[in-house]
């Protein structure tokens, strides 16, 4: 439609930001996006992800993107305008305020390699204890059926 993404610019800003730090970025600047066996292969070799939603960044909402990144074991880098803070901590995951503070976050984890591995673990063996598929189809099943249940969600009140 010739309008422009906004993740596009965030990406732009932050690139000039970062420039002591490699970034894959695809599907932008005629850089083909990437899918299947290459998309698995190149994000294997990343270190971070950056969890980036289309528009504003709303309450709890990830695309599946968030499994992808943290489930390869890379540190999740995310908006802290999701409240994903009220599930993880900074030792599991990178939240951040706007460009800038993305910017120093990511300078300082790419420095401490121990540092940003131990992010990564933490936050993976969490979300994947949490947020497994069979929590997460159970829990739907159960409330679509109205089934009631003892089990207690990580996230459900």
């Amino acid at each position: 439609s010739g309008k422009i993404d906004d993740r596009v610019t965030f990406l732009k800003n932050l690139q000039e930001q970062t420039q002591d730090v490699k970034f894959d970025i695809y599907g932008v600047d005629k850089i083909q996006p990437i899918w299947a066996d290459h998309y698995f292969k190149t994000i294997s070799n990343a270190k971070m992800g950056l969890n980036l939603s289309r528009g504003e960044a709303i309450k709890y909402y990830s695309s599946d993107r968030i499994t992808q990144i943290v489930g390869n074991g890379l540190v999740c880098l995310i908006d802290e305008k999701t409240k994903y803070q009220d599930y993880f901590d900074s030792s599991e995951m990178v939240f951040y305020k706007n460009e800038s503070d993305l910017s120093e976050k990511i300078l300082k984890i790419s420095r401490d390699e121990k540092v940003r591995k131990s992010i990564a673990r933490k936050g993976k063996k969490k979300y994947m204890k949490y947020f497994n598929s069979t929590n997460v189809a159970d829990f739907i099943i159960n409330k679509t059926l109205d089934i009631k249940t003892k089990k207690k969600y990580f996230w459900h009140n």
